[in-house]
């Protein structure tokens, strides 16, 4: 596997290596990035056409490139307008631009690297690209895949269509910037889930660093990682290509990854009111799972994968060699028109995924996401007053196998036959994982529950022969009215309808009978807030936004065997009900610059999950909690304590920053767990680095640490908490002639044995329970880039 994908690495630099122009605009300097929150431009009393976003080049009979990464286009803006656009939401938003040096000095390669100092988002790395990601208590105890939480990538969301996501198909290495848009902000991409959007926004030939980039980086447990990336400009037309590959062994046995992640897009400049582009995908991801620890291992041999997890030899070759393989690929066009009536953008997409996954069974899911999304930005006057109007909509959908079958060592077999035996020891054997009783596997269904490794009688290893279906209808609007040059009075709310099918096809031993079950959820989101602006780079707000999360397909389906249909229904779930209030500043003055947030939400019906049989790779069980609260501070900010330092026109700074979240979740008067704080996550994160930077030559030099007091309560009982932990960091890195440039980044340097993540359960008393995720020792990256 790493062969292969190191001759596909090489082959897609060699072949963009052989396009590239040798003659191509030379790197420039890091473009200017304009902070703040510009107000919308209007044109003419009572007009409807939208400001320019971007404009559009002259027509040029050769070819050239992209450059410095500071132009835009009328799809895709210019990295400044993009911040500017993104900080008139009147709420709670962050930026994050991939061309500063923070992130080109780091090992960018989950989302936790490129997103570890944006407050309020808690992001927690388990093995490979796998981590827990959260905002606001988004996700909150689910220790696998993604939930309460939309990804998106240039707009479109790269959830599937239940709501259910992963990280595999996200190439952190390849985007241009970031948009965090937290909660009820994330109205104006249809987002309506307690945690929001993020929005992953890819490069043009317009915004690229270079017109070509060939990189490689490397460093501990065999990390390897090779990129090449081209774009061009030729008349109206414009493209980029951008292929990553990375493999590594990683710090835990049994955690190896294989990644080959090819994207790219292409443009076409009808007019200057007219644009079209198509983004396309095409990821390959292997990943084995080492599995969770008891915490004693967890702290002391933290590199152990224990069974199930590791093949295994006879009988211990049931739900053995764990690991999630994804082989994905999309398309997406965005055409946006410039009209009279404001700016008009038309998403469409198509994703294609395939799952192959062993746990304690196989999963094996093969279908697509599709969907259309129109969109209308238009800013007018209204009695005198400046106003901008977004007013979308989103139709999409999916259809999914679910087939599930015996897991022999990671493969759909079932060797043992027809022989009645329970292969399980005692320490295997584990009870129901769901309360209703229905999750019967074993020998013949001779065993209520979860009796053995899953072993079915006869030599058929298909246990599930079923198909997903999934369907949204939203529309939304969101208002902002300038009640003053400096005062905003924003308004919104999203209306939606999201059904839920699933379809047994029958014709096999375990489920012979055809059958159906659905459920629709629908419901209005509404959103109002206000903004004050005193200057151009001060803002505060408050705002009251609803959300609301539907239960996806793992929700729904949990543990229910025969699987929901005619008479079998699906597992009783409401859609978790909140709403949020929250006041805010950011802004920028002199030395200092600042980003700071509390909110506070009212949920209902909170999707909780928890887990029976930890270390087992089963997946948990979900409920609804009747009422909870999250509350939370979300802080940022930074002061340049020097400048100039070495000389008078050297442009130099010393730079202390510090990031704060603070979490507090808990049940309120909860029938069996009376007010206790929810499991899952930290109540303090904090992260403080302090930076020398000189623009010259692109030196940067930042130790860090991280710091976590106290760890994450593992169970709603409140009796075992994770231990707290301090890391201490450094990345270094500059420019060097000839458009080369490299870094180095130490991480963990103390070689601390910390716990990073957990599996949340009931009640941990009595028990010695295998829930930990230990976190990565000491570990040294670097990397070098030709930029050209």
């Amino acid at each position: 596997m790493f062969r292969t994908g190191l001759l596909r690495g090489a082959s897609a630099a060699a072949l963009i290596l052989t396009l590239a122009d040798s003659g191509a605009l030379a790197q420039q300097g890091l473009p200017t990035i304009d902070i703040g929150g510009a107000r919308p431009r209007v044109i003419g009393r009572g007009g409807g056409r939208a400001p320019s976003t971007g404009t559009a080049p002259a027509a040029a009979p050769t070819q050239t490139g992209g450059g410095s990464g500071g132009g835009g286009s009328l799809t895709v803006p210019s990295v400044a307008e993009q911040r500017r656009e993104l900080m008139r939401n009147v709420g709670s938003v962050a930026f994050v631009d991939a061309n500063t040096p923070a992130i080109q000095t780091r090992y960018v390669h989950d989302l936790r690297d490129a997103l570890k100092d944006v407050p309020g988002v808690y992001v927690e790395s388990r093995y490979g690209q796998e981590l827990r990601l959260s905002i606001r208590g988004s996700n909150l105890t689910r220790d696998f895949h993604l939930r309460g939480l939309e990804l998106l990538q240039d707009g479109i969301p790269m959830n599937y269509a239940d709501g259910a996501g992963d990280m595999y198909q996200i190439d952190p290495k390849y985007f241009r910037a970031i948009e965090v848009l937290k909660g009820g902000n994330a109205l104006a991409y249809g987002s309506s889930t307690l945690g929001g959007a993020i929005n992953f926004i890819s490069p043009t030939a317009y915004t690229a660093l270079a017109p070509n980039i060939v990189a490689i980086d490397g460093g501990s447990y065999g990390t390897v990682r090779g990129q090449a990336q081209m774009s061009r400009i030729i008349g109206n037309f414009d493209f980029l290509i951008n292929g990553t590959f990375t493999h590594a062994d990683n710090f835990r046995k049994h955690s190896t990854t294989d990644y080959t992640q090819l994207n790219g897009n292409l443009g076409w400049r009808f007019s200057n009111d007219l644009e079209s582009r198509f983004y396309f995908g095409v990821y390959d991801t292997w990943q084995l799972l080492p599995g969770q620890l008891n915490e004693f291992n967890a702290r002391n041999s933290p590199q152990l994968s224990l069974p199930p997890f590791p093949a295994g030899f006879g009988s211990d070759g049931f739900g053995a060699n764990q690991a999630r393989n994804v082989k994905n690929w999309r398309i997406s066009n965005k055409t946006t028109i410039q009209s009279e009536f404001g700016r008009i953008d038309l998403n469409s997409w198509y994703i294609h995924n395939y799952l192959y996954h062993p746990i304690f069974v196989v999963i094996e899911q093969e279908g697509g996401t599709w969907g259309f999304a129109p969109r209308l930005t238009s800013n007018f006057i209204v009695d005198g007053h400046p106003n901008e109007l977004i007013l979308g909509g989103r139709a999409w959908g999916g259809s999914s196998s679910d087939k599930w079958y015996d897991n022999y060592n990671g493969m759909t077999l079932n060797p043992y036959g027809a022989i009645p035996a329970n292969f399980a020891n005692a320490m295997f054997s584990f009870p129901p994982f769901t309360f209703n009783g229905l999750a019967q596997f074993g020998a013949a269904n001779s065993c209520f529950g979860f009796c053995g490794l899953f072993i079915n009688p006869g030599l058929d290893p298909r246990i599930r022969n079923n198909r997903m279906t999934a369907m949204n209808f939203e529309a939304y609007f969101e208002n902002r009215l300038h009640i003053t040059p400096e005062l905003i009075f924003m308004f919104g709310a999203k209306l939606f309808a999201d059904t839920r099918r699933y379809t047994v096809l029958g014709g096999i031993p375990f489920e012979p009978l055809p059958g159906q079950a659905d459920k629709v959820y629908q419901g209005t989101v509404p959103k109002v807030g206000l903004m004050f602006e005193p200057a151009q780079d001060i803002q505060f707000f408050a705002d009251m936004t609803g959300s609301r999360d539907v239960p996806d397909f793992i929700d729904l389906t949990q543990g229910v065997f025969p699987p929901p249909r005619d008479g079998v229904p699906f597992t009783p779930l409401a859609a978790q009900k909140a709403w949020t209030g929250e006041l805010g500043a950011r802004g920028k003055w002199d030395r200092y610059a600042w980003d700071v947030t509390f909110y506070h939400s009212e949920l209902q019906d909170e999707l909780l999950k928890f887990t029976a049989n930890p270390g087992l790779g089963v997946p948990a069980t979900t409920f609804n909690a009747k009422r909870t609260m999250h509350q939370g501070v979300e802080f940022a900010a930074s002061a340049e304590l020097l400048r100039d330092i070495f000389a008078s026109d050297s442009d130099d700074s010393l730079k202390l920053s510090q990031v704060w979240t603070w979490n507090d979740f808990r049940f309120v008067g909860d029938r069996d767990f009376g007010d206790n704080p929810l499991a899952g996550i930290p109540r303090h994160v904090l992260r403080t680095t302090l930076s020398y930077w000189r623009p010259a030559d692109g030196l940067y030099f930042a130790p860090q640490i991280d710091w976590v007091p106290q760890g994450a309560y593992v169970d709603y009982a409140h009796t075992l908490q994770a231990p707290g932990y301090v890391l201490l960091g450094v990345q270094t890195g500059m420019k060097l002639p000839y458009g080369l440039s490299f870094y180095v980044e130490g991480r963990n340097l103390t070689n601390r044995h910390y716990i990073s993540d957990v599996t949340t359960i009931v009640d941990a008393r009595g028990l010695n329970p295998i829930v930990f995720y230990p976190g990565t020792g000491r570990a040294v990256y670097g990397g070098l880039r030709l930029a050209f």
